[in-house]
């Protein structure tokens, strides 16, 4: 086969994720084997892109490629061994390039929090995928590498420690601070949208389960996070938005897993309010969750809501994005009782400082870390993918922190896998 000439190209240089997560690979990245590339539909924002990201940019290569053009995604394929795409939402702009990777046999990861996209790509190309030997990664992002990658942690911990894995595992958001983009939004209305006029959609939405394989044996019934009191925690505890996209990820996960963490495995997420007034503010979130899925699904609500949101290109400034940072506690039970708390965390805005620099080590380590003997061709998840490699990439290169706790908040023991 004829050697690629590049390593990894950006698809959606030019959005609000793709300019942070180049500069990030311009700056951040300094081995000198590493060829990769900008690719995009306007010639001239690329050349913007490039001209910002100072003096190294001479050598980065602009690709021009439709999000719809065939030929043109066909050929940029051929040209990388793994495309990142940052172009959202991806149920309107990302299946042309799935497909060109899944026919061409090039590896594939991306930032998708849309569920019901990702099942479609599955049901329709997952067959490709195996035959041409791409893999094939979605959610490479907040959504959902700490909920996905921060399980994978903890039991591999457990099954050091107890010398079995954890039944049941919560993920509980200790802290967060960042913002939201115009490409998030646009994917969250699309969503809605999706949701209004397909009552399949609908019926997918409300299933847990929908991203894994048919099962042979009947499934646990997983708990949603309302406003509840949490012992394990003690603190209340309010939904997490980004729950039904990371658990779905993470039951996946559990499900491609052989063998996987358990047959009747459990996990939940939401958000620690505190315990003293604690109530009212996980009431106060769930309300607010609410409101905004009413306001989404009614048009004229909808319009109103948009005009006070990030439009597409805007997004956290860069002094935003260097200030914010996320903390994520997880506690799992084993069935004999035995239990164990992990902090993942990240000293970026969640969203995009943090989400591009996952992104980028996740499309290194598709490149250079994951040989096609270990991952054959398909879809996988981060943790089936990549493991204890991407944990370790994240620890010394991306700002992410994985540490072992004690029970109930106690010191810091540990910081690495291995």
């Amino acid at each position: 086969m004829t050697e690629k000439p590049f390593d990894i190209i950006i698809y959606g240089a030019t959005s609000f994720v793709g300019r942070i997560l180049c500069h990030y690979l311009n700056e951040s990245l300094t081995d000198s084997d590493l060829h990769w590339a900008m690719a995009g539909r306007s010639k001239t924002r690329l050349n913007q892109v490039k001209v910002s990201l100072g003096k190294p940019h001479h050598s980065v290569a602009c690709i021009v490629a439709d999000a719809d053009d065939e030929e043109a995604l066909r050929r940029l394929c051929r040209k990388t061994r793994v495309v990142i795409s940052t172009v959202g939402p991806y149920a309107l702009y990302g299946e042309t390039l799935v497909r060109m990777c899944a026919e061409c046999g090039t590896d594939y990861c991306d930032l998708t929090g849309e569920p019901q996209w990702i099942r479609r790509m599955i049901d329709r190309y997952q067959t490709t995928a195996q035959r041409s030997g791409a893999r094939i990664v979605h959610c490479c992002g907040f959504d959902s590498i700490p909920s996905d990658l921060g399980v994978y942690f903890l039991q591999q911990v457990a099954k050091k420690q107890f010398g079995d894995y954890c039944q049941q595992v919560k993920m509980r958001v200790k802290g967060l601070q960042g913002g939201a983009s115009g490409g998030t939004v646009a994917s969250l209305v699309n969503v809605y949208r999706e949701t209004a006029g397909d009552r399949h959609v609908r019926d997918e939405l409300q299933d847990l389960y929908s991203l894994c394989p048919q099962p042979d044996e009947a499934r646990p019934i997983q708990h949603n996070v309302g406003v509840e009191y949490d012992p394990d925690f003690d603190s209340w505890v309010a939904p997490f938005v980004m729950a039904p996209i990371n658990t779905r990820v993470v039951l996946r996960t559990n499900a491609l897993l052989n063998p996987g963490y358990h047959r009747n495995f459990l996990y939940d997420e939401g958000v620690l309010t505190g315990d003293t007034g604690g109530k009212k503010r996980a009431r106060r979130i769930a309300w607010g969750l609410r409101l905004l899925q009413w306001a989404m699904i009614v048009p004229p609500l909808r319009w109103l809501v948009l005009k006070f949101l990030p439009q597409p290109g805007e997004g956290p400034t860069p002094e935003q994005q260097r200030n914010g940072f996320f903390e994520l506690r997880f506690i799992g039970h084993t069935e004999q009782g035995q239990s164990l708390q992990v902090r993942v965390s990240g000293d970026r805005d969640p969203g995009y400082g943090a989400s591009a620099r996952m992104l980028a080590q996740a499309g290194m380590c598709l490149a250079f870390d994951v040989s096609r003997t270990s991952l054959p061709g398909g879809f996988w998840t981060p943790a089936t993918a990549f493991g204890k490699k991407l944990i370790r990439r994240l620890i010394e290169q991306a700002g992410l922190s994985f540490q072992l706790l004690g029970r109930k908040n106690q010191s810091a023991a540990g910081a690495e896998s291995g």
